[in-house]
């Protein structure tokens, strides 16, 4: 069983730069997808980034491309998340997951998720 947690939110104001780190524990650690969701209150789940943990592909949520990095740090158990140029609307909680099979953006596909921390985003 994998375990995640995430790290790195706080409390910024808009146009502020913030990382996100994602580090995975367990027995074994070979996903074959990661990716960062967000969740604001009354609104569902999205996933803002999601990558191929062997090819290292990439893809984005739109109103984040260009703003926002995903990443595998140099420990093979370490996922990051650069978010540059934050607005308020990226207020959310931040969660890290893992797949087994495949990688992309559909949440339902992935196995393990971390407790989420909170980005706050003022204007």
């Amino acid at each position: 069983q994998v375990q995640l947690e995430e790290s790195g939110g706080a409390v910024v104001q808009a146009g502020d730069s913030l990382r996100l780190s994602c580090t995975a524990s367990g027995r074994t650690f070979s996903p074959s997808g990661m990716g960062w969701f967000r969740q604001a209150p009354g609104k569902e789940r999205e996933c803002v980034a999601a990558i191929n943990w062997s090819f290292g592909s990439t893809q984005y949520l739109d109103s984040v491309k260009g703003r926002f990095t995903i990443s595998k740090g140099n420990a093979k158990n370490t996922l990051y998340l650069q978010m540059n140029s934050l607005k308020p609307e990226d207020t959310a909680v931040y969660y890290c997951a893992a797949r087994k099979t495949g990688w992309g953006r559909i949440a339902t596909n992935y196995d393990s998720w971390g407790q989420g921390t909170q980005v706050t985003v003022s204007s």
